[in-house]
């Protein structure tokens, strides 16, 4: 099966959108189903959800897959659809991901196993097993501050080349180098998409398909439009939106994330500010400073409160 078309519509601003909770800790579904209409609404390109933005690591293997399911059924193919499927445990990755292939995900994204530490050899055995397993894209997803190793590019270039459904990385790496040779590996017609936020811009001027930034759960439609500007040519305007938008990044990984970011929806009301231990809400400084910086962009009004 070819995917060239697959590589073609998954590109953009897909949103990794976040899991809204009750008090209680209870998946707050009509919540979360409302953020996927407006992250569609505002011009999201795509919808990923139980990535690290959603607080996988914090639910049950059953409730990922309700979240996913809701998702899918949500997006009801409006715009790709590439729920993240990854866990330390192998056969739960095996298990999700061709879960999402059942329930007509567009694709899944997968994560380094995180805490193991596996080494090169292991990651490739990992996803190898993992891609041969469904018929649908993959999209990697290496985020050495969480996984504690990198995928290297050699590696992400051994997959790309034996696995033809693995299309792209999401690569979460702060050293652009690695994220130029992932590139240069594994050809500039794979998807190579941002998960820091502040090189959103930078990867598309090396040829990235788009981002998967935890700041599109705030201002979907500013994430978007860096990627609109691009594409349409239009690079100074990229540029001042890349620069217009770090202020917001920078806050928003004030503390761990999804904290910050539940916090900033919770002042929008869209959701509760709600975290599921060990995970909690960051600092009253933090809150104050996400709140003024709503407030510096217009998202929120002067008169709203830390939560």
């Amino acid at each position: 099966m070819a995917y060239e078309e697959e590589k073609k519509r998954f590109r953009g601003s897909i949103a990794p959108v976040i899991t809204p909770f009750n008090e209680d800790e209870s998946i707050d579904f009509d919540k979360f189903k409302e953020l996927i209409h407006w992250q569609i609404n505002n011009g999201s390109h795509g919808i990923s959800v139980t990535g690290t933005s959603g607080e996988p690591s914090s639910m049950t293997v059953e409730e990922r897959l309700n979240v996913m399911e809701t998702a899918c059924q949500t997006v009801n193919g409006s715009v790709p659809f590439l729920p993240g499927t990854g866990s330390t445990n192998h056969q739960e990755t095996l298990h999700m991901t061709k879960a999402a292939q059942e329930m007509g995900a567009d694709g899944a994204m997968v994560i380094v196993p995180y805490y193991n530490k596996p080494n090169q050899h292991a990651l490739y055995k990992h996803f190898k097993t993992i891609a041969d397993s469904v018929d649908i894209p993959i999209i990697l997803y290496n985020i050495p501050g969480r996984t504690a190793v990198n995928l290297e590019a050699i590696t992400i270039a051994r997959l790309a080349e034996d696995c033809p459904n693995i299309i792209g990385v999401k690569e979460s790496n702060k050293d652009f180098e690695h994220v130029n040779k992932v590139l240069l590996h594994c050809g500039r017609d794979f998807n190579l998409y941002s998960g820091i936020e502040v090189l959103c811009y930078p990867m598309l001027a090396i040829g990235g398909a788009g981002h998967i930034s935890a700041t599109a759960n705030i201002a979907p439609r500013e994430v978007a439009d860096i990627f609109n500007k691009w594409e349409a040519g239009d690079v100074k305007g990229a540029q001042d939106l890349h620069y217009k938008m770090m202020p917001l990044n920078d806050v928003l990984f004030r503390d761990t994330n999804p904290a910050p970011a539940k916090t900033a929806l919770g002042m929008m009301g869209k959701v509760k500010p709600i975290l599921r231990k060990p995970l909690d809400v960051p600092s009253e400084e933090i809150q104050e400073e996400i709140r003024e910086t709503l407030i510096s962009y217009q998202l929120i009004q002067e008169d709203v409160a830390a939560n």
